[in-house]
């Protein structure tokens, strides 16, 4: 064992920070030689810890999250292989004072192998697995999500890297997620669907990608990918109408075309274009049962300095929808089309200070039934600056802010809300 490491901190991340702090997380557990413990105490206060639209479901609460957490890290001659697993204890003085269950529990783990059969032909292997009730962490249908039960995600993927020639290469992958919300028994009927009916599933994502390096800092990529959707629940959205959780079913086909370009060693950006055709095979008699949407993702790294840069992206996809909206003749809503803008900066003032800006802007537009059309925009934002005493000992303090605007149909059926959340801490690491 070479470190042992304890932190105090008060923190609740947003939704957004979160997918850039878990990227970061994974990339760091390569950096590390072999196997490190941590502990980490935290308190906050969040005005909006239950993700309620204004009114009497609003509640706002202190508290305090401890996370003690394993990393292992095992660089071999041809093969690297890691993990990680982080428990979370998260205290809501609200919880307690109403007589509520004060304490919320989560689970994270992280598991990654890479291999290089030779230095033209490498794979590679990771599982994510969550099992939480914090809404930062059931991230779903585009924004934060409380859910009144606990929730499951488990993503694994593998994949294979060739360079055929030093100009050709290729990249062939599998990738599947399961998702699960503890809510109401399997065939349960209920007037108000909830999220196990809603969003409890599993997809499939398969791909082929083909690279040429076209110029020494320039690679054309044409690709294609399969994805299939199926919904797990087997509840009635809607009992009057008869339709069933299964009812949003989809398979989607792919084709893009992209580019990476990467002119100096601080700079790099990527971009995929095309078009993603999905087809509702379980769509309700009557209801339009396929659809062409256009497939965007964009990215760019620029490091400015040492320790600070700025990255900034773009996403224009599908995703899973966490509305019903079921109208006799009329169907359900199938699922949502997001349009993503993200950002964020890490500057390092000294070798002491470090601080950091992030942000998110998404919008979503429904597809089907009731609320076809409707939209919803979800903004996301926090800040943090970080002063490290010693490299033993360093403090910090945040804000983040989370906004869900929805259409009036959408506002009425309780989906907007606001939510803040700050926070002041101290980590020790020895």
């Amino acid at each position: 064992m070479k470190k042992i490491a304890f932190s105090v901190g008060l923190v609740a991340a947003g939704a957004a920070s979160l997918q850039i702090a878990t990227a970061q997380g994974m990339n760091s557990m390569q950096a590390f030689k072999d196997w490190s413990l941590s502990g980490t105490l935290r308190g906050f206060y969040d005005d909006n810890y239950t993700t309620a639209p204004d009114g009497p479901d609003k509640r706002g609460s202190g508290g305090f999250q401890f996370s003690p957490a394993f990393s292992l890290n095992v660089p071999l001659s041809q093969t690297q292989f890691g993990l990680q697993y982080i428990y979370g204890l998260y205290y809501y003085q609200d919880r307690e004072d109403h007589g509520g269950r004060p304490i919320d529990q989560t689970h994270q783990a992280n598991l990654w192998v890479n291999h290089s059969f030779t230095q033209a032909w490498q794979a590679s292997a990771q599982d994510s697995f969550v099992y939480a009730q914090e809404p930062d962490l059931a991230k779903d249908s585009g924004f934060a999500l409380r859910t009144s039960g606990s929730y499951l995600r488990n993503n694994g993927s593998v994949k294979v890297d060739t360079q055929w020639t030093d100009l050709l290469g290729s990249e062939i992958g599998y990738q599947n997620t399961l998702y699960y919300y503890e809510a109401h028994p399997k065939g349960a009927v209920s007037a108000t669907p909830d999220y196990d009916g809603l969003l409890s599933r599993m997809e499939h994502l398969a791909w082929l990608q083909a690279s040429w390096q076209a110029l020494p800092d320039v690679k054309a990529l044409i690709g294609y990918q399969y994805g299939q959707v199926n919904y797990t629940a087997d509840h009635l959205l809607a009992p009057a109408y008869k339709f069933r959780s299964d009812s949003r079913d989809s398979r989607s086909h792919y084709g893009y075309l992209g580019v990476e370009y990467n002119p100096w060693d601080n700079l790099t950006v990527a971009l995929k274009g095309g078009i993603q055709y999905v087809d509702f095979y379980n769509a309700p008699a009557g209801q339009s049962d396929s659809t062409v949407s256009p497939y965007v993702d964009l990215s760019g790294t620029y490091t400015y300095l040492p320790g600070s840069y700025v990255q900034i992206g773009f996403t224009q996809e599908r995703n899973a929808s966490a509305v019903a909206g079921s109208t006799l003749g009329g169907g359900e809503v199938l699922d949502e089309e997001s349009s993503t803008v993200y950002g964020s900066v890490n500057h390092q003032f000294t070798t002491q200070l470090v601080g950091s800006l992030i942000g998110r802007v998404q919008n979503s537009d429904m597809h089907g039934g009731a609320f076809d059309g409707q939209t919803e925009t979800w903004y996301s934002a926090g800040i943090n600056l970080s002063y490290s005493f010693t490299q033993h000992l360093s403090a910090e303090i945040g804000y983040n802010f989370d906004k869900l605007d929805s259409s009036a149909a959408l506002t009425a059926a309780g989906q907007s809300y606001t939510r803040n959340r700050a926070y002041v801490g101290i980590t020790a690491v020895y």
